[in-house]
Protein backbone atom coordinates (compact mmCIF):
# COMPACT_ATOMS: atom_id res chain seq x y z
CA UNK A 1 0.00 0.00 0.00
CA UNK A 2 1.38 3.54 -0.74
CA UNK A 3 2.12 5.13 2.22
CA UNK A 4 1.62 9.21 3.10
CA UNK A 5 5.34 9.45 2.94
CA UNK A 6 4.96 8.52 -0.51
CA UNK A 7 2.21 10.25 -1.62
CA UNK A 8 3.30 13.32 -0.30
CA UNK A 9 6.14 13.35 -2.25
CA UNK A 10 4.56 12.19 -5.59
CA UNK A 11 1.70 15.10 -4.66
CA UNK A 12 4.82 17.73 -4.17
CA UNK A 13 5.99 16.54 -7.54
CA UNK A 14 3.11 16.02 -9.52
CA UNK A 15 0.77 18.54 -8.42
CA UNK A 16 1.59 20.62 -6.06
CA UNK A 17 4.27 22.28 -7.70
CA UNK A 18 3.15 22.36 -11.03
CA UNK A 19 0.00 24.67 -9.99
CA UNK A 20 2.62 26.85 -7.91
CA UNK A 21 4.03 27.60 -11.61
CA UNK A 22 0.68 28.05 -13.17
CA UNK A 23 0.00 31.00 -10.79
CA UNK A 24 3.09 32.47 -12.30
CA UNK A 25 5.52 31.62 -9.56
CA UNK A 26 9.21 30.03 -10.33
CA UNK A 27 10.97 27.72 -8.33
CA UNK A 28 12.00 24.23 -7.51
CA UNK A 29 11.99 21.70 -4.69
CA UNK A 30 10.25 23.67 -1.78
CA UNK A 31 10.59 27.42 -2.41
CA UNK A 32 9.03 29.83 -5.03
CA UNK A 33 9.15 33.63 -6.04
CA UNK A 34 6.80 35.63 -7.66
CA UNK A 35 8.97 37.75 -11.06
CA UNK A 36 9.37 41.46 -9.26
CA UNK A 37 11.94 44.09 -10.43
CA UNK A 38 12.42 45.22 -6.71
CA UNK A 39 11.13 42.66 -4.34
CA UNK A 40 11.74 38.72 -3.63
CA UNK A 41 8.42 37.72 -3.56
CA UNK A 42 8.32 34.47 -2.03
CA UNK A 43 6.47 31.54 -1.51
CA UNK A 44 7.70 28.59 0.72
CA UNK A 45 6.72 25.20 1.90
CA UNK A 46 7.36 24.69 5.25
CA UNK A 47 7.32 20.24 6.32
CA UNK A 48 6.41 19.05 9.82
CA UNK A 49 7.35 15.32 9.18
CA UNK A 50 5.67 12.46 11.48
CA UNK A 51 5.90 8.84 11.05
CA UNK A 52 2.89 8.39 9.44
CA UNK A 53 2.48 11.46 7.82
CA UNK A 54 3.62 14.64 6.73
CA UNK A 55 1.52 17.94 7.58
CA UNK A 56 2.74 21.30 5.44
CA UNK A 57 1.86 24.86 5.54
CA UNK A 58 2.85 27.55 3.26
CA UNK A 59 5.56 30.43 4.84
CA UNK A 60 5.26 33.78 3.07
CA UNK A 61 8.11 36.37 2.37
CA UNK A 62 8.89 40.03 0.95
CA UNK A 63 12.35 40.96 0.80
CA UNK A 64 13.64 44.41 -1.07
CA UNK A 65 16.13 43.13 -3.08
CA UNK A 66 18.32 46.11 -2.55
CA UNK A 67 18.15 44.64 1.23
CA UNK A 68 19.19 41.32 0.46
CA UNK A 69 22.11 42.55 -1.67
CA UNK A 70 23.36 44.25 1.09
CA UNK A 71 23.20 41.99 3.38
CA UNK A 72 25.67 39.90 1.80
CA UNK A 73 23.53 36.54 3.16
CA UNK A 74 24.67 33.28 1.66
CA UNK A 75 22.37 32.46 -1.27
CA UNK A 76 20.87 33.74 -4.34
CA UNK A 77 18.18 34.87 -3.07
CA UNK A 78 16.01 34.52 0.25
CA UNK A 79 14.23 31.60 1.75
CA UNK A 80 10.84 31.68 2.80
CA UNK A 81 11.23 29.14 5.20
CA UNK A 82 13.92 31.25 7.30
CA UNK A 83 13.67 34.31 8.82
CA UNK A 84 16.71 36.37 7.56
CA UNK A 85 16.52 39.45 9.85
CA UNK A 86 15.89 41.91 6.65
CA UNK A 87 11.94 40.81 5.66
CA UNK A 88 9.72 43.74 5.05
CA UNK A 89 7.30 41.16 6.24
CA UNK A 90 6.88 36.98 6.59
CA UNK A 91 3.91 35.01 8.01
CA UNK A 92 2.76 31.40 7.96
CA UNK A 93 -0.45 31.49 5.12
CA UNK A 94 -3.24 30.92 8.23
CA UNK A 95 -2.35 34.26 9.52
CA UNK A 96 -4.16 35.91 6.14
CA UNK A 97 -6.90 33.16 6.04
CA UNK A 98 -9.91 34.24 7.10
CA UNK A 99 -9.60 31.70 10.27
CA UNK A 100 -6.66 33.81 11.19
CA UNK A 101 -4.52 31.27 12.85
CA UNK A 102 -1.99 28.42 11.59
CA UNK A 103 -3.52 26.16 8.98
CA UNK A 104 -1.49 22.68 7.54
CA UNK A 105 -2.53 20.09 5.05
CA UNK A 106 -1.81 16.56 4.92
CA UNK A 107 -1.93 14.24 2.11
CA UNK A 108 -3.26 10.88 3.35
CA UNK A 109 -4.26 7.39 1.63
CA UNK A 110 -7.39 7.19 0.44
CA UNK A 111 -9.09 7.92 -3.23
CA UNK A 112 -9.36 11.51 -2.31
CA UNK A 113 -5.69 12.06 -1.31
CA UNK A 114 -5.22 15.20 -3.70
CA UNK A 115 -7.91 17.48 -2.18
CA UNK A 116 -5.51 18.99 0.45
CA UNK A 117 -3.36 19.81 -2.27
CA UNK A 118 -5.97 21.44 -4.09
CA UNK A 119 -7.34 23.18 -1.08
CA UNK A 120 -3.17 24.34 -0.11
CA UNK A 121 -2.97 25.96 -4.00
CA UNK A 122 -6.38 27.40 -3.63
CA UNK A 123 -4.92 28.98 -0.05
CA UNK A 124 -2.07 30.71 -2.19
CA UNK A 125 -4.41 31.60 -5.14
CA UNK A 126 -6.72 33.46 -3.47
CA UNK A 127 -5.02 34.88 -0.05
CA UNK A 128 -1.20 33.93 -0.15
CA UNK A 129 -0.50 35.60 -3.47
CA UNK A 130 -2.37 38.53 -3.15
CA UNK A 131 -1.43 39.65 -0.12
CA UNK A 132 2.54 39.39 -1.04
CA UNK A 133 1.71 41.35 -4.37
CA UNK A 134 -0.43 44.24 -1.93
CA UNK A 135 2.79 44.65 0.50
CA UNK A 136 4.71 44.41 -2.22
CA UNK A 137 3.15 47.62 -4.04
CA UNK A 138 2.54 49.21 -0.49
CA UNK A 139 6.50 49.23 0.17
CA UNK A 140 6.63 51.10 -3.21
CA UNK A 141 4.00 53.71 -2.51
CA UNK A 142 3.68 53.73 1.03
CA UNK A 143 0.78 55.50 1.87
CA UNK A 144 1.70 57.72 4.55
CA UNK A 145 4.71 60.28 4.48
CA UNK A 146 7.65 58.88 4.90
CA UNK A 147 9.36 60.32 8.31
CA UNK A 148 12.53 57.94 8.31
CA UNK A 149 13.90 56.13 5.53
CA UNK A 150 15.59 52.50 5.74
CA UNK A 151 19.11 54.15 6.27
CA UNK A 152 18.12 57.17 8.71
CA UNK A 153 16.19 53.85 10.57
CA UNK A 154 19.80 52.26 10.81
CA UNK A 155 20.83 53.68 14.41
CA UNK A 156 17.33 52.96 15.75
CA UNK A 157 17.33 49.34 14.72
CA UNK A 158 21.04 48.69 15.60
CA UNK A 159 19.48 49.91 19.59
CA UNK A 160 17.00 47.20 19.26
CA UNK A 161 18.82 44.32 17.95
CA UNK A 162 21.23 45.04 21.54
CA UNK A 163 17.76 44.53 23.00
CA UNK A 164 16.54 41.03 20.57
CA UNK A 165 14.11 43.42 19.50
CA UNK A 166 12.66 43.24 15.48
CA UNK A 167 13.82 46.16 13.73
CA UNK A 168 11.58 49.05 12.65
CA UNK A 169 10.64 48.38 9.00
CA UNK A 170 8.41 51.62 7.77
CA UNK A 171 8.47 55.48 9.86
CA UNK A 172 5.60 57.28 8.30
CA UNK A 173 3.64 60.16 9.51
CA UNK A 174 -0.04 60.01 9.23
CA UNK A 175 -3.18 61.77 11.01
CA UNK A 176 -0.19 63.64 13.42
CA UNK A 177 0.92 60.41 14.66
CA UNK A 178 4.30 59.10 13.88
CA UNK A 179 3.80 55.22 12.97
CA UNK A 180 6.36 52.18 13.35
CA UNK A 181 5.88 49.64 11.74
CA UNK A 182 7.56 46.15 12.60
CA UNK A 183 7.33 41.98 13.43
CA UNK A 184 6.15 42.93 16.73
CA UNK A 185 3.44 41.38 18.80
CA UNK A 186 0.86 42.46 21.81
CA UNK A 187 2.04 39.79 23.94
CA UNK A 188 5.69 41.02 23.69
CA UNK A 189 6.63 42.85 26.71
CA UNK A 190 10.20 43.55 25.94
CA UNK A 191 9.14 44.94 22.85
CA UNK A 192 6.77 47.33 24.31
CA UNK A 193 9.21 48.91 26.77
CA UNK A 194 12.30 49.12 24.46
CA UNK A 195 9.66 51.23 21.79
CA UNK A 196 8.31 53.08 24.57
CA UNK A 197 11.59 54.20 24.92
CA UNK A 198 12.11 54.64 21.33
CA UNK A 199 8.81 56.59 21.13
CA UNK A 200 10.01 59.02 23.67
CA UNK A 201 12.79 59.73 21.82
CA UNK A 202 11.02 60.85 18.60
CA UNK A 203 8.76 62.98 20.55
CA UNK A 204 11.33 64.49 22.46
CA UNK A 205 12.32 65.90 19.21
CA UNK A 206 9.49 68.20 19.00
CA UNK A 207 8.23 67.70 15.57
CA UNK A 208 4.94 69.47 15.61
CA UNK A 209 4.08 67.03 12.67
CA UNK A 210 3.08 64.28 15.25
CA UNK A 211 2.07 64.38 18.95
CA UNK A 212 1.85 60.64 19.45
CA UNK A 213 3.79 57.53 18.27
CA UNK A 214 1.81 54.22 17.47
CA UNK A 215 3.21 50.73 16.76
CA UNK A 216 1.66 48.83 14.43
CA UNK A 217 2.37 45.31 13.48
CA UNK A 218 2.99 43.95 9.56
CA UNK A 219 -0.08 43.44 9.04
CA UNK A 220 -1.36 47.17 10.36
CA UNK A 221 -2.75 46.48 13.70
CA UNK A 222 -2.21 48.67 16.21
CA UNK A 223 -0.42 47.30 19.29
CA UNK A 224 0.59 50.56 21.43
CA UNK A 225 0.36 54.01 20.85
CA UNK A 226 2.78 56.48 23.19
CA UNK A 227 2.45 58.37 25.30
CA UNK A 228 -0.52 57.13 27.25
CA UNK A 229 -1.13 54.17 24.80
CA UNK A 230 -2.84 50.33 25.87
Amino acid sequence: MTTAHELHARGLREHLAPALRALGLTGWRRTFSLPDDTHWVLVGLVERPAADRVPFTFGLSLVRRTDWAVAGLPGHRPDPRVRHGVEIWRARIGEVLPVGEDVWWEVLPGRRWQLPLDDAVAAVRHYGLPELRRRAESDRAPTGETYLSPAELADVNAALLTAAVARVQRAELADKALELTGAWTRGDAVARIVLAGVADGFLSAGDERFGTVRCLDTLGRALWTFPDGD
